[in-house]
């Protein structure tokens, strides 16, 4: 199943993150010949409710017992407060569990991820809700993920602002601890959205508009790449 998460709060016509998702999936979609399953998930329309302490007890609790699989959560509910959170998370685990490829839209906002996606981020991150109670290992170690960043600036190596990119070894970090092997997260950044709109980018129309070009070129190679090779044989980038 392909898992298709958006982040960004504007439309698809002014964002550059939602434009590139929608080309990456239309290329899996075509390789796959329609039959893929798909899911889509619009964390700005449809937002995950941010953590409460009911949900931190819970959390405590699942951990204090060691690997719990969510399907043994529900005995450890304590009260209606607690299964209203559960009942909000599992189906995230869920998704996540089941999905063999993972794409997630993500502009950068104010150096970092957007607060739609760090709440899902939050919620889905529940206690061994993705280890193997048998082996201590990663459900996700053979899950591939790519995110497709959009920045309104230049943040790339060796720019001004490299050392304020935030977002690229938050994604790094997060998703290497949630045990996805490196080979299989690809991130592809589309640079200098807003030159466009931004007085002090004037000048960087032609670099703007070939990272936009590198992006399309990397989603178009990638989602058929994905599509029809297993895991184990994907090529790292």
């Amino acid at each position: 199943m392909l898992l298709h998460i958006d982040s960004s709060a504007d439309p698809t016509a002014d964002s550059v993150s939602r434009r590139l998702t929608d080309r990456f999936v239309t290329a899996w979609r075509a390789a796959h010949g329609g039959t893929a399953r798909y899911r889509h998930r619009d964390l700005a329309a449809d937002p995950v409710p941010p953590l409460t302490a009911a949900y931190t007890a819970l959390g405590r609790r699942v951990e204090r017992e060691g690997f719990v699989p969510p399907e043994k959560v529900p005995a450890l509910l304590d009260g209606p407060a607690e299964r209203r959170e559960w009942e909000l998370t599992r189906p995230l685990i869920e998704e996540l569990r089941s999905a063999h490829t993972v794409l997630l839209g993500v502009p950068m906002y104010n150096f970092s991820v957007p607060a739609a996606l760090k709440a899902w981020i939050d919620r889905v991150t529940f206690p061994g809700a993705f280890t193997d109670p048998d082996t201590g290992e990663s459900l996700l170690r053979e899950t591939r993920v790519v995110a497709v960043m959009a920045r309104g600036g230049g943040y790339g190596p060796g720019t001004p602002r490299a050392a304020c990119d935030f977002q690229t070894p938050y994604l790094k970090a997060y998703f290497a601890r949630l045990g996805v092997a490196p080979r299989h997260l690809h991130l592809i950044a589309a640079e200098l959205t807003r030159v466009d709109v931004l007085p002090h980018l004037a000048g960087l129309e032609e670099e703007a508009a070939r990272s936009l070009d590198t992006a399309r070129q990397r989603v178009d190679a990638l989602a058929p790449a994905l599509a029809s090779t297993p895991a184990a044989e994907q090529p790292s980038d």
